[in-house]
């Protein structure tokens, strides 16, 4: 495994790769690598014969210098991850390297879905993700480009920078991992104390709660909605953001669940007030046939 820190050698090595007739498949983080961060390096393994996997952390999509402060961060151990998971390459730039002029004056406006959910909560946000992401896209060349769903706005505005901007990427959407009780991994897990983290199962309890609902036969969003609302505000020591119900496709706002959708939950957690946030895909019960119906 090689460690690349400079944005010429990066792009140098994936024209190589694909000098030799080889997929290139790149795997974007910011580090704290955890086994969701594993489970993409796997997926990307299993369908490239070149894999990178890059570690930085953004800041242009951090609101508050203190959240950007507390980020947690362990080179070496990511390193560790990284080559037994058989990643080739790890690009890990410094700051200066990523953005040489200082910040960008030119970035990615992530439209109308950038300013909703998340984007509403953290300003600015995703005009961050989508710079670097535009930025390691540009580098690595021609890709596959592994992104979770745990994170299912960013996901779905980096598939449609792609498509807007003809980068030459195809985005592959892994599975959210949970441990075993639940909880949706992050690297922000890391900064929650042990009461904390049995708080932050919350979210997910939630969002089952109204996956439940809705496989009883309860369509309507904003029962939905209130069934995860109702879990996250039972527990003390986490403070709702917010929850909601989106059309999977559009991700406009739905009265009832008749086609797929997702529901989607964010709260801050214990006395430091750790962001996490969860969702899960609904998939409306199967209408019957009309003779099953009628017997």
């Amino acid at each position: 495994m090689e460690l690349l820190t400079g944005r010429a050698a990066f792009r140098a090595a994936c024209d190589a790769a694909r000098g030799r007739g080889v997929t290139v498949g790149l795997v974007p983080t910011m580090g704290a690598l955890h086994a969701g961060h594993r489970s993409l390096l796997a997926r990307a393994r299993g369908e490239c014969e070149f894999v990178a996997i890059s570690i930085f952390v953004n800041p242009l999509q951090f609101g508050e210098a203190a959240d950007l402060a507390a980020y947690p961060r362990d080179l070496q151990a990511d390193l560790g991850v990284a080559e037994a998971d058989g990643a080739g390459v790890v690009f890990a730039p410094a700051v200066e390297e990523m953005y040489a002029s200082g910040e960008p004056e030119v970035t990615v406006d992530p439209g109308p879905l950038g300013s909703v959910l998340e984007g509403a909560s953290r300003p600015g946000h995703f005009r961050g993700v989508l710079t670097v992401v535009a930025k390691l896209l540009h580098l690595a060349g021609p890709c596959r480009a592994y992104f979770g769903e745990k994170d299912a706005q960013q996901l779905e505005l980096v598939r449609r920078m792609v498509r807007d901007l003809d980068l030459p990427a195809e985005i592959v959407a892994c599975p959210t991992v949970r441990d075993a009780d639940g909880l949706a991994l992050s690297s922000r897990n890391a900064l929650l104390g042990a009461e904390e983290r049995r708080a932050g199962l919350a979210l997910s309890r939630g969002l089952s709660a109204a996956a439940a609902l809705l496989g009883a036969g309860e369509p309507r969003a904003a029962l939905l909605r209130g069934a995860i609302e109702a879990r996250v505000r039972a527990e003390p020591l986490a403070a709702l953001d917010y929850a909601a119900v989106v059309d999977d496709a559009t991700w406009t706002g739905v009265e009832e669940v008749l086609r797929p959708a997702r529901a989607l939950v964010a709260a801050r957690v214990g006395a430091a007030g750790t962001r996490l946030i969860d969702n899960v895909r609904l998939d409306p019960p199967a209408v019957p046939r009309a003779a099953e119906r009628a017997e």
